[in-house]
């Protein structure tokens, strides 16, 4: 177990050759049996949750928020010092927290995420450069048949690719996505809970549909850089400082929080 983690020069190499990096056990068992247990209980989180529906018809849910404020369990993810120091080596700057969001795919019926890249989205927000990255935190185990997130190794050197509508999702072009595809490697980022995968915002990503008989749920922590200017929208904020919680705080929160919702 990685109680705690730092970045090495081999990892951060890493992450600017392929786009993305794995990091094993980063949270414990306990911290993230607490965050699903939380995420499940939740009632104002599925309320606000809208379902993504993929080209195939299969749905998705999608929370998101760009709420720091207050101190919740999610925040304690976003805030804490595993994550942001971890981020603000990979981007070599001072990070703030952009949003975050919960992924929930569903046994059987949770749909696909079309290949796209998060600065295909977020250009359109005025954010000036792909100076921008998101990590993956897997809440249930993730593997092929569930859905899990899928990368194509080194795409974020090719730039931002054009995006459209397909379904009710925006993806990247197909027939460019056909082309990397040709000759980047696919990589399945098959997780336990606890492991997080961190992914740069033009590395080119998707996932499949839920087959199996198990959730695919995921936290999602998305950073923008402090020198990148972006303009301030709804779930999608300009800069604001990030004040580093200590990594203790989280299971306080969780606890907390846990108990409030099973008394309301």
């Amino acid at each position: 177990m990685t109680s705690f983690y730092t970045v090495t020069d081999d990892d951060a190499a890493q992450f600017e050759r392929d786009g993305f990096l794995l990091v094993k056990e980063l949270y414990t068992r306990e911290e993230i049996d607490l965050l699903s247990a939380i995420g499940r209980a939740d009632k104002e989180k599925e309320e606000m949750a809208h379902a993504s529906t993929d080209a195939k018809g299969g749905k998705s849910k999608l929370w998101l928020t760009s709420d720091i404020d207050r101190e919740d369990i999610y925040n304690g993810f976003c805030h804490g010092r595993r994550m942001v120091d971890t981020m603000e080596r990979l981007l070599a700057d001072e990070v703030y927290l952009y949003h975050y969001k919960m992924t929930e795919k569903e046994p059987r019926v949770g749909g696909a995420w079309e290949w796209h890249q998060d600065y295909g989205y977020w250009y359109n927000n005025n954010c000036l450069f792909p100076h921008m990255a998101s990590c993956y935190i897997a809440v249930d185990r993730a593997h092929r048949e569930n859905g899990c997130l899928q990368v194509l190794r080194g795409s974020h050197k090719l730039g931002r690719i054009e995006h459209g509508r397909y379904g009710s999702q925006v993806g990247a072009h197909p027939e460019r996505v056909a082309l990397a595809q040709q000759h980047l490697d696919l990589v399945y980022g098959e997780m336990a809970p606890g492991d997080a995968f961190f992914f740069h915002c033009n590395t080119l990503h998707s996932s499949d549909q839920n087959k199996s008989d198990e959730p695919r749920w995921g936290l999602i922590c998305c950073y923008n850089a402090r020198g990148n200017p972006c303009d301030d929208k709804a779930g999608h904020g300009s800069y604001r400082p990030l004040e580093k919680w200590d990594d203790s705080r989280l299971l306080e929160l969780g606890k907390r929080q846990l108990q409030e919702l099973q008394h309301v």
